[in-house]
């Protein structure tokens, strides 16, 4: 099994599609997206936590395998290393979308987009962090 995203802040829907992909396969590789490369597709203030910090988080969830940084835009390179019999996506994604599918299928594999679990993105979490700060909360 192989996943990647940035995984910045996790929250309850990383951790649901993380379990989920993971119960597809015998064993989940991550791989994480570089802060450089987080920076490049979210935006100069993101990520919020460095890339160190967000693979210790996700190293210690006992759904995840293996963690590796990757530092370019798309995890093609390291799909091609890794070789993964299954590649998956939240279902923000359409298969024909997924970075490496041919890669995956061209080698037997399978390529699928597992459902995300409603209520949950770190751009939001990180809004609502910002609107309460705006407001004078303590939280």
């Amino acid at each position: 099994m192989f996943t990647n995203g940035c995984f910045d802040i996790i929250h309850p829907g990383h951790v649901d599609y993380l379990e989920r992909a993971r119960s597809m396969g015998s064993c989940l590789v991550v791989g994480l997206n570089s802060d450089a490369s987080v920076r490049r597709l979210k935006g100069a203030l993101r990520p919020v936590n460095e890339q160190q910090s967000r693979a210790r988080v996700l190293a210690a969830l006992a759904c995840v395998d293996f963690v590796i940084i990757f530092d370019e835009d798309t995890p093609l390179e390291l799909i091609r290393k890794v070789r993964p019999d299954v590649l998956v996506k939240g279902g923000d994604w359409s298969v024909d979308r997924i970075v490496g599918r041919e890669v995956v299928e061209a080698a037997g594999g399978t390529v699928c987009s597992i459902p995300l679990l409603a209520g949950y993105s770190t751009t939001g979490t990180v809004e609502r962090i910002v609107a309460m700060h705006q407001r004078g909360g303590n939280g």
